[in-house]
């Protein structure tokens, strides 16, 4: 679990250079279709990724990959 925050923390910081927001699923319920998943918005609150939410890998993935 610590690891796993580490990257999203990381990933936050990465996205926030690129001026975007990493948000994270608010639900506590595993069986939940968004529980688990982020979303990146820009500061108007545009969302930039598919809006059913990704995973933490597409995240990453889409933070590195030049555009």
């Amino acid at each position: 679990m610590t690891e796993e925050k580490v990257r999203e923390n990381r990933l936050r910081r990465m996205a926030s250079r690129q001026g975007l927001t990493l948000r994270r699923s608010r639900r506590r319920d595993r069986r939940a279709l968004d529980y688990g998943l982020y979303w990146l918005a820009q500061a108007d609150g545009m969302q930039v990724t598919a809006s059913e939410g990704i995973t933490l890998d597409e995240i990453e993935r889409f933070l590195t990959e030049p555009r």
